[in-house]
């Protein structure tokens, strides 16, 4: 299937590693241009190094207010255009909620929900007919996660600010999707499963709760993104989508 992403031009933060990386790659394979964002220069300028030609890194961190309109800038600067953005934040501290301080908490918000905010209405704004908006949520927006108190009271929240930024753009042709992974094999997921103090064996449980019986992998979830975020989804919008191997089991 041609996806129609030749040429189209994308924003991904958090693109440096994890699922953000992967759907970059994924992008860029099917013939987008990405800029590439993350807080630590080097390793943005390592993972656009990594991509070639079609992608440019700019190191900077959602929470920061100016960001959004610095990598709007950025790629029509580079590219000359700006077709989307792909919205993905490190997960916040895990614990509990005794656990967890007011400064975790005010962090967590900076950067997994205000700049995530701020990255959208920015891009709502210099967005055309066929523009796109993703978040990258978290499977806790349908039930929560233990051990991750912090996301499960952010995400449930970003996405009902999606479905409303869904209906409020619908009339412009511009689209806005969820996407909700569970356990990817990422970096983060296996620190969580070390948590427990036995990786190996909080995995194989994870597993066996999966109907497909194993982790997803960063580029199954690389895929999925970069087909919700190309024309080929066109008539895609306010929808959010467990990428989870089947581990919600509601319908």
């Amino acid at each position: 299937m041609d996806l129609g992403l030749k040429d189209r031009v994308y924003i991904v933060t958090g693109a440096s590693r994890g699922l953000g990386n992967a759907s970059a790659r994924a992008l860029v394979a099917d013939g987008a241009k990405v800029v590439v964002t993350g807080r630590d220069e080097k390793t943005v300028t390592d993972a656009a190094a990594a991509l070639g030609s079609a992608a440019v890194g700019v190191a900077c961190d959602n929470a920061d207010p100016s960001a959004a309109e610095r990598l709007v800038a950025a790629a029509r600067a580079h590219f000359g255009r700006f077709d989307g953005v792909l919205i993905s934040v490190g997960g916040p501290a895990p614990g509990y909620a005794a656990d967890n301080t007011d400064q975790q908490w005010a962090a967590a918000f900076e950067s997994v929900f205000l700049g995530a905010v701020r990255m959208a209405r920015t891009a709502a704004a210099e967005l055309n007919e066929g523009g796109v908006i993703g978040f990258v949520l978290s499977g806790s927006v349908h039930e929560p996660i233990p051990g991750l108190t912090i996301s499960n009271g952010l995400r449930p929240g970003l996405a009902g600010f999606a479905k409303s930024l869904a209906d409020e753009l619908g009339p412009r042709g511009i689209r806005v999707v969820g996407l909700l992974p569970s356990r990817i094999d990422t970096d983060r997921v296996r620190e969580l499963d070390a948590l427990s103090g036995d990786a190996e064996a909080a995995r194989r449980a994870n597993e066996a709760a999966i109907p497909l019986r194993r982790y997803g992998t960063p580029e199954e979830f690389g895929r999925t993104a970069a087909f919700l975020l190309s024309p080929a989804a066109s008539y895609l919008t306010g929808v959010m989508l467990p990428i989870d191997g089947g581990a919600r089991h509601g319908f």
